[in-house]
């Protein structure tokens, strides 16, 4: 048993791995928000029903799931539009540091969804990483477009992040991403005709590297990780899985740093308030297992 927990655990971190180089993709790609969105979740979607007939999953549900089902595609489709606009209007740096509040979203989401109360040190934490927050935006004014949208960002994530920790207790992983990708599709395709947009030759024409980069984007990173992240929540808690899901700022940035290091160089006072987000989050995990391993807190 020891042995089948730390497998998931390392799965779980392998994910994260994979979702902090989102954000370099989303940088390297060229188109924008919305198109990048819809080209992700259109090809994740192709992907998941070949692998659906490949592997005869029966994929039928009611209506009432699938309207469920549609709410969250839409909810996933704001979280990775607002993400990547944060890049395009500040950077990987800002957009990561401001997913790591999704720590502090959870703490007062997922106690509405799985009925338990909220605990004390939570608000505490919580105050903390909105501090952290704080101390971010003051010093980084120029982005406070990509800072705002970065916030959203985070709530969304968190809140498709505990639905789905619903919709797992009865329904299989793949089949939950399937309909909230093909969902996200139908949503964002009506948005781009009420913009104003259209599908023409022009949406379709992509430079050789933005298709290869949307390729890995939506196979590896998307369809691969996303059924990955949503079936690890059946022997892992939701939160637990929200909160190794904050490491992935660690990872993206140090990543970022690396290939763009002009680009992503940030004040003394941003890494101050990124450093004290992201040590919160980790306090908090120790608390969690703390409280577990008491018998105080529900997995």
């Amino acid at each position: 048993m020891p042995n089948a927990k730390l497998k998931h655990y390392l799965h779980l971190h392998f994910l994260v791995l994979i979702a902090g180089f989102t954000a370099i993709l989303g940088e390297l790609i060229t188109i924008g928000a919305l198109e990048l969105v819809w080209y992700r979740m259109a090809i994740a979607g192709i992907l998941m029903y070949v692998y659906i007939k490949i592997v005869r999953i029966n994929i039928k549900i009611s209506k009432k799931t699938f309207l469920q089902f549609s709410a969250a595609g839409v909810i996933i489709a704001l979280h990775w539009i607002t993400f990547f606009e944060a890049i395009n209007q500040a950077n990987v740096s800002i957009a990561l540091a401001m997913f790591s509040s999704g720590a502090f979203f959870a703490s007062f989401i997922e106690p509405l969804f799985f009925k338990r109360r909220i605990l004390g040190y939570e608000i505490i934490f919580g105050i903390i990483v909105v501090f952290g927050v704080v101390l971010i935006t003051s010093s980084e004014m120029g982005y406070v477009n990509g800072i705002i949208l970065g916030l959203f960002s985070a709530l969304f994530s968190t809140l498709f992040a505990v639905i789905n920790g619903r919709f797992i207790e009865k329904h299989n992983a793949t089949v939950i991403s399937f309909y909230e990708f093909i969902s996200g599709v139908l949503f964002l395709t009506v948005f781009i005709f009420l913009s104003g947009k259209t599908f023409n030759a022009e949406f379709f024409t992509l430079s050789n590297s933005d298709w290869m980069y949307l390729f890995i984007l939506a196979s590896i990173c998307t369809a691969y990780a996303f059924i990955g992240s949503v079936d690890v929540m059946r022997y892992i808690s939701p939160f637990t899985v929200i909160l190794s899901y904050n490491l992935e700022p660690l990872y993206g940035i140090a990543i970022a740093l690396f290939l763009f290091p002009e680009a992503e160089k940030m004040s003394p006072q941003f890494y101050i308030g990124a450093i004290l987000v992201l040590i919160t989050v980790l306090f908090d995990a120790v608390f969690k297992n703390y409280k577990i391993r008491k018998g105080k807190l529900k997995v």
